[in-house]
């Protein structure tokens, strides 16, 4: 499956990830800001300016996730639109959401939750956007 890391469109990967990147941005500073805070026990708290990890980190995962995503789509031969909504969900509901709420449930996790949905969520949109974005620049 390796062998096919050079039948990938790296262009398509880099603008599925930019999206799927960008998405995470908008999502937890925009759209559900108050909400992603009230999941972290935070609501009282004013904004920090965020150290460089929080924002290197989520870029260097969505990156890897779409680089895995994009191998599996072209190993698997998935090139039409239903399949790889129906890849999406599979990961992510399977893999992303599942694992998001798995790691949110700890006791450090005020509302573990509140937090997988928020989170996993996220990742299921941010999915479906990158395979879309993937098999629409095959």
């Amino acid at each position: 499956m390796i062998s096919q890391l050079s039948n990938i469109n790296w262009v398509a990967v880099l603008s599925a990830f930019s999206a799927y990147f960008i998405l995470g941005a908008l999502w937890f500073t925009l759209f559900f800001k108050k909400q992603y805070a009230i999941s972290l026990g935070k609501e009282n708290q004013l904004p920090e300016k965020p150290a460089p990890i929080f924002i290197i980190g989520p870029a260097v995962c969505s990156l890897i996730i779409t680089i895995t995503s994009a191998l599996l789509m072209q190993a698997l031969g998935i090139n039409t639109y239903s399949n790889a909504i129906e890849f999406a969900l599979i990961v992510g509901i399977g893999y992303l959401v599942a694992n998001t709420v798995n790691i949110a449930i700890n006791p450090n996790m005020p509302h573990p939750i509140h937090y997988g949905i928020i989170s996993g969520l996220y990742h299921l949109v941010g999915i479906l956007l990158a395979c879309t974005i993937l098999t629409a620049m095959k």
